[in-house]
């Protein structure tokens, strides 16, 4: 979906797309963030220094405990092949220009790979993906500046299309547009070897969510950290 098909689609639909906007906002639960640890070191082998950052799914919303979340499913897989150093930095609610203000604040250190979990907020902002790219390339170089990592792993862009808290039209128009940002942020990465995009799989992606119907629940956080371990794992051998 081009820039001219979006605007052309936002004019016909915008009116019901905001009503379902209102709606939605009004009826979906709030989950909260779960407690549980946000740094910590544990595992036997090579040294890996891990930074996830991102917004609410980063943040394991839709778990009941960091331990079922993206972090605590990631770093108990890891251990199992390194030493690994792990911090998370992620708020509910952070679009791109958020997380870059929250990673600028973040003391500079040294990570070997850096996680990131954004977009999702920025489609609902409706920010092109134009803007959406050029955000993707400010954060890669900031964190090439404060933390070094040998590997930044884009995750894309969640299914919208298949977020059951969404109403149609709604749900397909803003699954169109988080496709588009996919598709553009994969010919983005390319350019530069120390960036990689990730795309978890699943059959039925709505199987996955959380009660909320927006968010990963734990059976959606384990497909999430079993395929981007294997995808770590395999970059740093």
């Amino acid at each position: 979906m081009n820039n001219l098909q979006r605007n052309l689609l936002l004019g016909l639909l915008g009116p019901a797309l905001w009503v379902q906007g209102q709606y939605v906002r009004r009826v979906t639960p709030r989950l909260p963030e779960p407690p549980g640890p946000r740094s910590g070191s544990c595992g036997q082998g090579p040294q890996l220094r891990l930074l996830i950052a991102g917004d609410s799914a980063a943040a394991g919303v839709g778990a009941d405990s960091q331990a079922q979340a993206l972090s605590g499913q990631l770093v108990e897989r890891l251990a199992q092949h390194f030493t690994v150093s792990w911090q998370l930095a992620a708020v509910t609610g952070h679009d791109s220009p958020a997380l870059y203000a929250l990673l600028e604040e973040l003391p500079a250190q040294a990570f070997d790979v850096v996680v990131l979990s954004i977009g999702v907020n920025d489609v609902t902002a409706l920010r092109s993906p134009r803007a959406w790219i050029a955000w993707q390339q400010k954060l890669a170089e900031l964190i090439r500046a404060r933390f070094h990592p040998d590997l930044i792993v884009h995750n894309a862009v969640p299914p919208m299309h298949a977020f059951t808290a969404l109403p149609q039209p709604l749900r397909w128009y803003l699954g169109r547009w988080a496709r588009e940002m996919n598709r553009q942020l994969a010919a983005d990465v390319k350019k530069h070897a120390y960036r990689v995009l990730h795309s978890p799989q699943m059959d039925r992606p709505s199987e996955g969510l959380a009660s909320d119907g927006f968010h990963p629940g734990p059976v959606g956080y384990a497909v999430w950290a079993e395929s981007l371990h294997q995808h770590i794992v395999s970059a740093r051998r």
